[in-house]
């Protein structure tokens, strides 16, 4: 057994358990919260865990990350879906979704450095769906046999999750079709664990941006106080790299919901180097809707930031339509009324739920 690196054994001591969380935190634990924590189970690495405590059961953190009973609300997800963007309609091969032509999600793990309460994927990662169910040999001739495919996304749960051993072994082989130009990883790891971003992990990303025309991060945070001291060095040490540093971020009721708090992150982005890239608007998933809010108020706050930021620090504001029809942009800024109303890329109308 190879002996435990730094990070690893820090991620072995993440809150589990609501009573030893709870206990941490100091903060009275309500019975329903047991039902939520079994439906969907809880991992909280300590050094989050400390700054929810410093921030109190009301901040953006504990919003983003703590269980909450309106989880389990049937009438608050009545249209909350187990699949929000259709991961299974276009599951064409063990842990491969290839909804656009030119790119593929690769489903590397199904384990996070920490549960998002809001995550479209909380139903199939709890329940350990067959997104991740390995069998790379037939990934692999998928890939060959669809030439078109010249990115492959590693996605999950969190990629970085990963060994670097078992990262440089995905890598060698996606290296050794010809077809495959660009690697992309969509990562939590650099804010929420950033002992993960070790020198063995900026060696293989150095070696491999060498192997591939670009490897880009899209490092996922949704709020200024998720970031500290460590985690701006962990992110410092990879812009040094050869790797381009994205953005992605959930627009989140209760949480980042207004055009200063999402001006206070982008700008530290720039700060910090990184790309700002992806707003995303929630997904109706299951489990989630309270951080659901109206594609309308989406549409004003965004509104407000481009009024506030040059268009090379917008990120792009977008949706994914439910059913599996993808990512369209979620504002147009002709339309006067920020209607609700979305077309689908085959022309259809659609609309989004309203918020409960």
């Amino acid at each position: 057994m190879l002996p435990e690196t730094p990070w690893t054994t820090e991620f072995s001591r993440s809150f589990r358990s609501l009573g030893d969380l709870y206990g941490y935190l100091g903060w009275e634990l309500k019975q329903e919260l047991n039902e939520v924590a079994r439906t969907y189970p809880l991992f909280i690495p300590r050094r989050l865990a400390q700054k929810i405590k410093d921030q109190g059961p009301e901040g953006a953190l504990a919003r983003e990350f703590m269980p909450d009973g309106l989880e389990l609300d049937e009438v608050l997800n009545q249209n909350g879906m187990k699949d929000p963007i259709g991961d299974k309609a276009y599951n064409m091969a063990p842990q491969l979704i290839h909804r656009y032509p030119s790119r593929a999600l690769f489903t590397a793990t199904n384990i996070c450095p920490v549960h998002c309460r809001y995550c479209f994927r909380k139903n199939e990662l709890n329940a350990q769906d067959e997104l991740f169910q390995k069998e790379f040999s037939e990934t692999l001739s998928y890939i060959e046999k669809h030439p078109e495919i010249t990115e492959i996304i590693f996605t999950g749960g969190d990629p970085f999750t990963l060994s670097n051993e078992k990262l440089k072994k995905y890598l060698d082989s996606f290296a050794s079709l010809s077809q495959i130009k660009d690697i992309r990883f969509h990562t939590r790891y650099p804010v929420i664990f950033p002992e993960r971003i070790d020198a063995g992990l900026l060696e293989l990303l150095t070696v491999f941006s060498k192997k591939f025309r670009t490897i880009s991060i899209a490092i996922h945070t949704n709020h200024l106080s998720e970031f500290d001291s460590d985690s701006e060095a962990a992110i410092k040490s990879l812009s040094q790299t050869p790797v381009q540093l994205l953005s992605q971020t959930v627009l989140l009721k209760g949480v980042n919901d207004t055009s200063q708090d999402l001006l206070n992150l982008i700008n530290h982005f720039i700060e910090l180097k990184i790309r700002p890239y992806y707003l995303h608007h929630p997904d109706p998933v299951k489990g989630g809707m309270h951080f659901y809010l109206p594609l309308q108020t989406g549409r004003k706050i965004y509104a407000s930031l481009r009024k506030e930021l040059p268009g090379w620090a917008l990120p792009h504001y977008v949706i994914d339509v439910p059913g599996g029809h993808g990512k369209i942009p979620a504002f147009n800024p002709e339309t006067t009324d920020y209607s609700g109303q979305l077309l689908t890329m085959n022309g259809e109308i659609t609309s989004y739920p309203e918020n409960i």
